[in-house]
Parts: C-alpha cells; sequence; structure tokens
C-alpha cells in the first residue's frame, strides 16, 4: 500500500451480527511509514438494497437506501508516521430489513473508512461488512396457529379415448415454523379413473421477487419428500415431514425491492395437477398457549335508519333526539300518461259570436239561450226563408216545399232589415234566420256533394 501499511476498522468484541435499534461501535486503525496530508477522515455506516436483472452482477438497475450515517473523526492536516486509533460509534435504526445475498440482489450493510487527500493525491478507502438479523416473532402473524389447506380437481385423458378425474387435497400442521421445525404435511388422493397416477409430492419452496421494471422471479426448492402414487379406482391418504433448514426469514411487508415468500407446493407427476399452502418463516417459534391475533377486519357501514311507519306510536316529548331527523319524503310516484288528444272531425262546426257583442241584433240568443222575438214573431207571423240563404256552394239551390197549413213567407219590412255601417239596407238573403219551431227544412237531411255538383 506504499505509504500505508495498516489500515482497517475492527469492531468491537469482533461482532458481525446486529439488530434493529442496536449501537455499532469499533476502531479505524491507521499505520504508515511517512507522513500523509489529508483533508479529512470520515468514517460512514450504510444500508440499502440494490437488484438487477442479471445474474451474479453488482451493477444495480434499481438501488434503495435504508440510512446513511457519517462521522469525521480527523480534520484537515497532516497524519504523522506510525501507528493511529480512531474510534467511532453509531446507532442503528430501529426498522431495518434483515440482510440477504440473492442471484439477482442483495441487502447489505457496510461500515466504510475513507482518508481524503489534496487534489491529484490518491484517496484511501475500506470497507467492513456486518449482518442485520431483524427479529419476526410468528406470534404476531394473524392466524398462524391455523391450518395451511387446499384442494384441487383435475379432469384427464388416456389411451386417447378415455377420461379420469382426480381429487386431491392437502393441509399443514399450522402456518408458521423456525429452522429446526418439522412441517407435518398431509395428503388426500382419491383417483377416479382406470389409471394409476404417478408419485405424490411435497417440496418445501422459496419464491424471491425482485421488483424493477420488469420483475424478476427466483424458485427455490429448499426440501423435498415423494411418496408412492394412488392405483386406479382407489382412495388413500398419505403424510410426511419436512425438517425446516436455516433460511432468510418471510417478508410481511410488500413495497420493497426485494420480497421473500415461502410456500409447500403438493404434486403429483402424473397427471399433472398441484397445489400450495402458503407458510411463514421466522425467529421466534409458535406458541399454542398464546392467542393468536386476529385478523383485521374492515367496518361495516353503519345501518340507515328505517322510517318510522305511520301506524307506530310517537315518541314521548321528554326523550328528544339529539339531531333532527330528516322529514318523510313521500313515496315517488308513476307519473300519469298524459291523455291522448281526440281525432278532430274533418267538419268544424259552425259559432255564433257571443250575444254580449250585439245586443241589440234580433234574433241573438240572450243569456238564458233564447232566441229574441223579431216583431213578427211578437205578432205570431212567421215568415218562411228559402234554404238558398244557408246554401254553401255558389249556384245550389233547393226546390221550394209549399206547406199549405203553413202561412206564406212574407217579406221582411224595410224597418226590419239590417243596416250597414253606412245606414243602408242590406239585401234579404243577408237577413237574420228565421224562427225554426215551424220550419221543416232543418229536418230534412242537406244534399250529398254529387246532388250538389248535379245542381
Amino acid at each position: 500500500m506504499g505509504k500505508l501499511q495498516e489500515f482497517e476498522i475492527t469492531l468491537n468484541n469482533n461482532k458481525t451480527v446486529y439488530s434493529p435499534g442496536e449501537s455499532l461501535s469499533g476502531t479505524l486503525k491507521i499505520s504508515i511509514t511517512q507522513p500523509i496530508l489529508c483533508k479529512a477522515i470520515k468514517v460512514n455506516c450504510q444500508g440499502f438494497c440494490g437488484v438487477t436483472s442479471k445474474s451474479n452482477d453488482t451493477d444495480w438497475t434499481e438501488e434503495e437506501q435504508y440510512f446513511s450515517s457519517s462521522v469525521s473523526i480527523a480534520d484537515k492536516g497532516t497524519l504523522k508516521e506510525g501507528e493511529h486509533s480512531f474510534p467511532f460509534k453509531f446507532l442503528l435504526p430501529a426498522a431495518a430489513p434483515a440482510s440477504f445475498e440473492g442471484l439477482y440482489g442483495q441487502i447489505i450493510y457496510r461500515v466504510r473508512a475513507f482518508i481524503e487527500t489534496p487534489r491529484f493525491a490518491k484517496d484511501y478507502k475500506i470497507e467492513k461488512p456486518f449482518s442485520m438479523l431483524n427479529i419476526l416473532n410468528l406470534n404476531e402473524v394473524p392466524g398462524i396457529q391455523e391450518p395451511s389447506s387446499s384442494s384441487v380437481t383435475k379432469n384427464f385423458s388416456y389411451m386417447l379415448v378415455k377420461n379420469g378425474t382426480v381429487l386431491l387435497k392437502a393441509a399443514s400442521d399450522k402456518r408458521g415454523y423456525i429452522a429446526g421445525q418439522i412441517i407435518k404435511v398431509s395428503a388426500e388422493i382419491e383417483n377416479k379413473s382406470e389409471k394409476s397416477t404417478g408419485h405424490v409430492v411435497a417440496s418445501l419452496m422459496q419464491k424471491v421477487t425482485y421488483n424493477t421494471k420488469k420483475p424478476t422471479y427466483d424458485l427455490r426448492t429448499v426440501a423435498e419428500v415423494e411418496g408412492p402414487g394412488v392405483k386406479g379406482g382407489n382412495k388413500t391418504e398419505w403424510k410426511e415431514k419436512i425438517i425446516v433448514p436455516t433460511l432468510h426469514q418471510s417478508s410481511l411487508t410488500d413495497g420493497n425491492l426485494i420480497h421473500i415468500c415461502y410456500y409447500i407446493q403438493v404434486y403429483l407427476k402424473y397427471p399433472d395437477v398441484s397445489l400450495t399452502l402458503p407458510i411463514y418463516i421466522g425467529n421466534i417459534a409458535v406458541d399454542p398457549t398464546r392467542p393468536s391475533p386476529s385478523r383485521a377486519v374492515p367496518p361495516m357501514p353503519a345501518p340507515r335508519n328505517n322510517p318510522t311507519p305511520a301506524s307506530a306510536s310517537a315518541p314521548s316529548p321528554a326523550a328528544a333526539p339529539a339531531e333532527s331527523a330528516p322529514p318523510n319524503l313521500p313515496l315517488r310516484t308513476t307519473p300519469k300518461p298524459a291523455p291522448k288528444p281526440r281525432p278532430r272531425s274533418a267538419y268544424a262546426s259552425p259559432s255564433a259570436p257571443p250575444a254580449d257583442l250585439y245586443p241589440e241584433l234580433p234574433g241573438v240568443a240572450n243569456h238564458s239561450g233564447e232566441m229574441a222575438k223579431s216583431p213578427q214573431h211578437e205578432s205570431g207571423s212567421q215568415a218562411a226563408v228559402s234554404p238558398n240563404a244557408f246554401s254553401y256552394a255558389p249556384g245550389l239551390s233547393f226546390k221550394q216545399k209549399q206547406n199549405s197549413n203553413g202561412p206564406s213567407a212574407l217579406p221582411l219590412s224595410s224597418s226590419s232589415r239590417p243596416q250597414d255601417t253606412n245606414g243602408n239596407q242590406m239585401s234579404s238573403s243577408a237577413s237574420l234566420p228565421p224562427n225554426y219551431r215551424s220550419s221543416e227544412y232543418p229536418h230534412e237531411p242537406p244534399p250529398s256533394y254529387e246532388d250538389s255538383c248535379n245542381i
């Protein structure tokens, strides 16, 4: 190392495994043969996670830093020749994941030391790794004492034309284990076919997820046991035990770059049927005498207050409600459909002007519905009016029918004829309609359209 004979980090009591919340202390030893001009001497304690998409690669594509603390143990000056010792101390955070080393990522904790020299001089650095052991108490996991169970049904074909069904059920005695404990696996296989199944296998699997832009999964078989198959038309039960080796603890929280989980995979080699039983690996064993924490249940919505029916008795005035209840709204009813318009007649019926507009005209109905009598009507003589006065087509005329019994039609006198606005007398064809009490013409039907055209 040239001028530098010794550059080493020593942790107190040669301790290499720490827990979150502990203090880490040690000494930096430096031995040089010549004086070194330095800007500063620093010690750094760091914990981080790095993942990559390539196997055994340290060029991380994603990094996540948990903590980083630095302390300066010497300021700018000249470090004389000889041996030097610089103590340091750090407090580890209370929340930090356990150390891990996998094919596509690592969780690393280390202590680094730097000797910073002036410009154009060589810097010196060294690092010492240590391990972080995060304690996982399995008794704090909800439902840890319950067995992990599952079942699956598989339909398969054999000999090209035959079909069969296999029912596979499996369970473990509980959900949580520590290193050295035994996993008791039981399986029930029902073969509803004429062909024998392959061997039954139970494997303890570790699944590591490296969360990059495209997540990478690493599956590893930790331990495995095997049993015989089942003949056609038979049903059998199979039990086996698996010893848990020393493993990294399970990850309980999501969102980290590295997530570790374990499960037991039970499957048949033939036909292709399998199921999984999720389990947890921790540091503190399950205590059967300790009650397991219950699973978090989402809060239920508050029930709606049903409106009080009209027949229910009203509350006493002494018990006043804390909040005024909303008024009961009437039930919505389906609106009635609008009435259909009546079909209009092809012929519009004539309407007479109101009587109050022409109070002086004779022959206009009064308020009681009676016709005002003309002087001729009052004297008892009625003048018959020709039906031609009511014709609705030019040139249309009706034949006169002589009434032997009725009086002859008398011409209107000049005094009874209506006058226009200039005082001139109007023709007799524009006179008022006669009294219909003795006339027979209104009782006869009007002529048809063809008769009118012929006339």
